[in-house]
């Protein structure tokens, strides 16, 4: 499923193609198989406004999907930035030996999850990950060494902040497999088929009118090039900016 949405430009080279090969199928083809009479236009024309309005509902409906899926991993990422800021804070609560490597690693993990948010090269990706999974491990072994030094409030409070950064990334990645379903795309593009078909097999006049229906397809698919490109975390253009972990970074740094 991501392989199939990370690149958007390509899916509209794509549906460009296989929708204006649908009018001219509509157009060239099944006009010469199944004959229009004019007395059936009208009626026609009304199968044909109920098949591109259902379209457009589908379309609608897939990108307020997309949309809310992507203000889900924007505010996922102010979440994770809020817990590593805090547990930055809280650690000067613990002793100076641990404080310090507490803060050493929370600073590199603050760095790999900003790699992580900005990088799209799968090798690339597949190393932070690894290294991230390594310093969780110290990052809560660290929490687990002030736990059995401190068993009291403050130690609790230093265990749960720790807790809240390892299930901040955990969550980010969740919102990031979280996809359209695969029927719903299937559901859209054969319905834009349709549509498409039947507007080459309604098309009247000469070859310059003619040339006037590829601008359904050009809409269509660029408006599913648009859904899979907010759909997309990674590939595309528009992407979930680290602001908040940039920021963050900025701060630890200082």
């Amino acid at each position: 499923m991501v392989a199939f949405i990370d690149h958007p430009a390509v899916l509209f080279i794509v549906f460009f193609c296989v929708f204006v090969a649908a009018v001219a199928f509509g157009a060239h083809i099944l006009r010469r198989v199944v004959v229009l009479p004019e007395v059936d236009r009208e009626d026609f024309k009304i199968v044909q406004a109920a098949t591109l309005t259902l379209l457009a509902l589908l379309v609608g409906f897939s990108l307020s999907m997309a949309v809310g899926r992507y203000d889900q991993r924007k505010n996922l990422e102010e979440e994770e930035a809020n817990a590593i800021g805090t547990e930055y804070a809280r650690a000067d609560l613990t002793d100076g030996v641990v404080s310090a490597k507490m803060k050493e690693r929370l600073l590199r993990y603050t760095k790999l999850r900003l790699a992580d948010f900005r990088t799209r090269d799968p090798q690339e990706l597949q190393r932070i990950g690894r290294e991230t999974a390594n310093l969780q491990s110290e990052l809560w072994q660290l929490a687990e060494q002030v736990a059995q030094a401190k068993p009291t409030p403050i130690g609790a409070l230093v265990v749960a902040g720790m807790n809240d950064v390892l299930n901040s990334q955990d969550y980010s990645e969740a919102a990031r497999i979280n996809h359209i379903p695969l029927g719903a795309w299937f559901l859209m593009i054969l319905i834009a088929m349709f549509g498409c078909i039947m507007q080459g097999y309604g098309t009247q006049g000469t070859l310059r009118k003619g040339l006037l229906v590829t601008i359904l397809p050009f809409t269509v698919a660029l408006s599913l090039a648009l859904v899979a490109d907010i759909d997309s975390p990674r590939g595309g253009i528009i992407r979930v900016q680290p602001q908040n972990l940039t920021r963050l970074l900025q701060t630890l740094e200082k």
